[in-house]
């Protein structure tokens, strides 16, 4: 009996179906990831110290900046930038990651900047764009991390290295796009080191933990005002 042409096609697509795919072949495990250095981001398995305080750093009638949570680690502390906008004020954009002027026009004067300032002069901000080469950094250096928003909220995470020295430690902020002139709100930095004593690692791990990913990561070069 001959097979019809329908029944040639199934039985060629059945051959075909047992031996398109391979199994994998085994790999070896690479093992762990490199560590990443301090200045990089949080360590891993560590669960921080936090200080619970909300500092506004800068408000008008058509936007608010401001701090919304602090986690301290034994070798730095992310913060969260919180941006809230009057229903009038929707078209602004307050990301905070320095990218506007990098982009090609003159769009600096658009951008939310943002920055600390350490009680001995040494400042990172979010629009220096300068790197530090392969070396140690020699002053503190701002990561941005994951953030996001929409309908008049923003968020934005940023990783502070190293821990502050005692004194006032300064947060400071300048949107002229906002109305909002350079503005400057101060902590005293023994909060933040007290925080870091409450730091507890919990899974001994090496290196730094995965960033987020909503935003793009990068990293700032330390300033210092002379």
């Amino acid at each position: 009996m001959t097979a019809s042409p329908s029944d040639r096609a199934r039985c060629s697509l059945r051959a075909l179906s047992d031996q398109f795919f391979e199994r994998p072949r085994p790999t070896e495990d690479p093992g762990p990831p490199p560590p990443s250095p301090p200045w990089g981001g949080p360590p891993a398995g560590v669960l921080p110290g936090a200080v619970p305080l909300e500092l506004v750093i800068a408000v008008n009638d058509r936007a608010a900046v401001y701090i919304g949570r602090r986690s301290v680690y034994p070798t730095g502390f992310e913060l969260e930038v919180r941006v809230l906008l009057a229903s009038d004020a929707r078209e602004l954009d307050p990301s905070l990651n320095g990218v506007y002027h990098r982009r090609g026009g003159d769009t600096y004067g658009e951008m939310l900047r943002f920055g600390v300032q350490f009680s001995d002069g040494a400042k990172a901000t979010n629009v220096s764009g300068r790197g530090y080469g392969g070396g140690v950094p020699d002053g503190p250096v701002l990561s941005g991390m994951g953030g996001g928003g929409g309908g008049g909220r923003w968020r934005q995470g940023f990783w502070v290295w190293p821990l502050p020295p005692p004194g006032p430690l300064a947060f400071v902020c300048e949107w002229s796009a906002a109305g909002i002139p350079l503005t400057r709100s101060e902590v005293d930095a023994q909060l933040l080191l007290d925080a870091s004593t409450r730091a507890r690692e919990l899974f001994p791990t090496r290196g730094t933990s995965p960033r987020g990913s909503s935003w793009f990561s990068t990293s700032f070069a330390p300033e210092t005002i002379r």
